[in-house]
């Protein structure tokens, strides 16, 4: 029985040689197709890596700009001081301690700063005030930002009128000027903002309370008693009342805005007139607490306050009536 080895699909007898030149190109063509297969094979291989390379590149390349767009959203709801560069929280603050000049008082200033949340805390300069007291100017990192989305911040509910209209909608809704008395009251003798809210000129060439035909005006000036004031806004008829505090050392104004609440209520008063309060240490929110009706700030300008007034009497008058009859 004849024996042979296998090469292929071609089986040689043993001892034997390729009988044809057909059966050795027949032979050729079957690895040409076999190394052809294995090359389409490696080239759908390699196709398919590039591919799924191509995909992860341009994953990748959405991730980063997510990452962007979540980043810069971030630090735009995200703030923190701004010393040298942006968000970096460096801030500068000045205080002094009862502690003689020296190295135990610029000790002290650094731990009260880092009391004060700031990270590496640095004395910029001190200077002896009298012999047990020392002034301090110090620098300090805050790393814990202000979230603005949760902010709420509390602010009189009006919008910004030109004169003209201010002056046509207070006459349309009284049928005469709008009385306004006020007064820097208490110990205050400030009347600097007081003056530039009402009197004619007003401040910046934005004109005062008394340049518009809405407004009759009464300046009480400074360091009125409230007791006085009181009278005045009941002898007047006065329709709004603006106090103004200045002077905030230990909180002396927060009784005396209080008590001056509580003077309208006992006469009768605080229901029919519009009361405000101005200060550069006041706040709306402020002012609604200590039981005002509007407070205004640092920046404000006479148009700002005529607008309010025109716009709470005119609301008033429409949902309870006139005030004084």
């Amino acid at each position: 029985m004849a024996t042979g080895i296998g090469c292929g699909n071609c089986r040689l007898a043993a001892g034997g040689k390729v009988s044809t030149a057909s059966h050795r190109a027949q032979h050729a063509a079957e690895h040409r197709d076999n190394h052809l297969d294995e090359h389409r094979d490696e080239h759908r291989h390699e196709h398919r890596h590039e591919h799924r390379a191509g995909h992860q590149d341009e994953y990748r390349d959405q991730d980063r700009d997510l990452h962007k767009d979540l980043h810069r959203d971030l630090h735009k709801d995200l703030v923190l001081p701004y010393g040298d560069q942006l968000n970096d929280g460096v801030v500068q603050v000045s205080f002094t301690l009862p502690v003689a000049a020296g190295a135990l008082a610029e000790e002290a200033a650094r731990q009260a700063m880092r009391l004060m949340g700031l990270e590496d805390p640095q004395v910029a300069e001190a200077a002896a005030v009298g012999e047990n007291a020392t002034f301090f100017v110090g620098y300090g990192k805050l790393t814990r930002p202000v979230e603005l989305s949760k902010l709420r911040v509390a602010k009189p509910m009006w919008e910004e009128l030109d004169q003209g209209t201010i002056n046509r909608l207070v006459h349309e809704t009284l049928g005469r000027p709008m009385v306004v008395v006020g007064a820097a009251t208490g110990q205050d003798a400030h009347t600097l903002g007081l003056d530039a809210i009402l009197n004619y000129k007003g401040f910046a060439g934005n004109r005062g309370l008394e340049a518009y035909s809405a407004f009759k005006v009464i300046n009480m000036g400074s360091q009125v008693p409230n007791e006085v004031l009181v009278a005045k806004a009941r002898e007047a008829k006065a329709d709004a009342i603006l106090v103004s505090q200045v002077v905030t050392e230990r909180n002396v104004h927060l009784a005396n805005l209080t008590n001056l609440v509580e003077l309208l209520e006992a006469e009768g008063l605080r229901d029919k007139v519009v009361l405000v309060v101005g200060g550069p240490r006041i706040t709306h929110a402020l002012a609604i607490e200590l039981g005002y009706d509007a407070g205004f700030g640092p920046g404000t300008r006479p148009q700002d306050v005529a607008s309010y007034l025109a716009q709470e009497i005119a609301r008033r008058h429409v949902e309870l009536g006139p005030l004084h009859e």
